[in-house]
């Protein structure tokens, strides 16, 4: 069910408890986590986002920005304990790449890499620039149910659709925001939020029935144009589906100042 979680399901909470502190490397992966595919695995959302902070927090540097920031799934991401490690990988004045890696049961889960760049004032020649979607006010709430996706991540989120529906295969514009903080007591940042809310994109433009297909994506890569801000973000989506099994999801990113950048995912798409 999306929308409604059951009456012996956990209550929500943030989604990574620390096991040794806010600086510490490990992490306990909440219920709210979990779904919408498997309940014994994570959203790649939250743990993705996990890395993001972990990448924010290597040497941070307030002259610099994320760019680019991929993040590889090497397997099914488990609910529990999970260890977030990150380190400079090519330091640079100008431009330098950080690594993380998350690790649960002995094994590497995740691995991310972010190109972080120097800023500088392109104000007077920024070309590309969008306005963003109808401001999520001025959109209706929604709570759907379906039988398929399971509760967890999805009820995590608050869900304002601008066009499609989890229901409506094909394109589809939502605004989302976090209900949850992703590390108990810690306000996420605007990178950490969009990380969460990027990789909804092959649910926002679901391509296929979920109750019959599976479309579980192997990656996730953001491009920015700009550091986002706020709290909603908008994922203006659309996947294709090919004939030998695999797809990939586009998507336009938004915060409520404007267009943030684009993400891509690939698919591997299969019956039930």
């Amino acid at each position: 069910m999306i929308g409604r979680v059951p009456e012996n399901a956990p209550e929500l909470q943030p989604y990574y408890l620390p096991l040794d502190g806010v600086d510490g490397e490990r992490f306990h992966a909440t219920f709210s986590t979990t779904g919408p595919w498997f309940a014994d695995a994570q959203h790649v959302g939250p743990p993705s986002a996990l890395l993001a902070r972990a990448v924010e927090r290597c040497r941070p540097r307030p002259d610099t920005q994320v760019a680019r920031f991929t993040v590889e799934v090497l397997g099914p991401v488990p609910a529990g304990e999970v260890r977030v490690s990150a380190t400079i990988e090519r330091p640079g004045r100008a431009i330098e790449l950080v690594a993380a890696e998350m690790v649960a049961g002995g094994r590497a889960v995740l691995r991310a890499r972010a190109w972080r760049t120097a800023t500088g004032d392109t104000t007077a020649v920024q070309v590309g620039q969008a306005d963003p979607p109808a401001p999520p006010d001025t959109v209706a709430a929604g709570a759907p149910t379906m039988t398929g996706w399971l509760p967890g991540f999805v009820d995590s989120v608050e869900w304002r659709f601008l066009r499609g529906w989890f229901t409506d295969p094909g394109p589809g514009t939502a605004w989302i925001r976090q209900r949850v903080d992703l590390v108990e007591g810690e306000k996420p940042s605007p990178l950490q939020r969009l990380a969460v809310v990027a990789d909804s994109a092959n649910g926002v433009a679901a391509p296929l029935d979920v109750r019959d297909w599976l479309f579980v994506n192997t990656d996730l890569t953001l491009h920015l144009d700009r550091p986002p801000r706020g709290e909603w973000m908008a994922v203006d989506a659309a996947t294709t589906v090919g004939p030998t099994g695999a797809g990939t999801v586009s998507a336009l990113l938004f915060d409520e100042h404007g267009r943030v950048g684009r993400s891509a995912q690939s698919l591997v798409v299969r019956p039930r």
